[in-house]
């Protein structure tokens, strides 16, 4: 059972939700939250904006393919991304931009690549992935409390995230699809935290500690979080980085993950084992194992 917990109470540091979230944090790796500072009248208006970018005519999504990149920023069409080597690259497109460091030579800051059309687009994504990084900081906090930490043990590692917001499209499941083919293929993700806003449809599958698959789903306006790698390493392993996939269905999909990382010079080894970790080298290294261009580049 996947835990759905109340913000504004894990805010606040109300006892028992901060113990659901411990549990949820150190078993499961999944939860969802309601009643943050993003409304499902928001959440829907970035989906329907994302959901308009992915309606337009191939040629038009080129103009900002990242494949013609060195980096993760802009459009990645169907098959430039493969999250499990043991797969083939995932059926679903994708859409990325992230926090950008004027000048900067390291890819996870390089520049966003905007799109003419829809209209609108860059302001409405922009605006959303500040709001998304601040309720993604909140629970941060308060997964600091859960375990223990002071309230802003993470603070000072997110001055320059490494955060990327990204709007996923999973069409309906292709006719021929065998069982290496997935909207996207089992993977943990490599980050802190995700912040998960999606349409409603089903197809989020989380991998059980025991083994199988139980469904993830949220309406708009709850967020389903989950933990990453760096998670994982940063609490010794008492955060779980959990297993997930989306198989596909007959009905199409959206939604709109945010990856909320640390700076890129952050020290991820564990709590007070004197190890050093470089957030930023791991997720680099991630990266390239996993975009198609970048493999290639390599």
């Amino acid at each position: 059972m996947i835990p759905r917990l109340d913000a504004k109470a894990l805010i606040r540091g109300d006892a028992a939700p901060l113990r659901q979230l411990e549990q949820a944090a150190t078993e499961i790796g999944f939860f969802s939250v309601t009643n943050t500072a993003i409304s499902a009248q928001r959440a829907q208006a970035v989906l329907a904006m994302y959901r308009a970018f992915f309606q337009l005519p191939e040629a038009d999504k080129a103009q900002v393919d990242m494949a013609r990149t060195g980096a993760n920023r802009g459009w990645g069409a169907s098959g430039s991304e493969q999250v499990d080597p043991a797969a083939n690259p995932d059926f679903k497109q994708f859409y990325d931009s992230g926090f950008e460091v004027p000048g900067s030579d390291l890819s996870v800051y390089a520049p966003n690549r905007w799109p003419e059309a829809p209209a609108g687009f860059r302001t409405e994504v922009e605006s959303y992935y500040r709001d998304a990084c601040a309720v993604a900081m909140q629970v941060l906090r308060a997964i600091a409390c859960a375990i223990g930490a002071p309230a802003d043990y993470f603070d000072a590692a997110f001055d320059r995230p490494m955060a990327l917001l990204r709007g996923n499209y999973y069409p309906a499941r292709p006719e021929g699809a065998t069982a290496r083919d997935f909207g996207i293929a089992t993977h943990t993700d490599y980050g802190c935290l995700t912040l998960l806003a999606t349409d409603g449809s089903p197809g989020l599958e989380v991998r059980k500690r025991g083994g199988g698959w139980i469904p993830a789903a949220a309406p708009p306006g709850d967020f389903m979080i989950n933990f990453g790698e760096m998670m994982e390493m940063w609490t010794g392993g008492r955060v779980r980085a959990t297993p997930h996939r989306v198989i596909g269905t007959e009905d199409e999909r959206l939604s709109v993950p945010l990856f909320f990382n640390p700076s890129y010079d952050t020290n991820v080894a564990p709590m007070g084992s004197g190890d050093v970790i470089s957030a930023g080298d791991h997720l680099t290294q991630r990266f390239n194992e996993t975009y198609v261009h970048l493999q290639k580049q390599g």
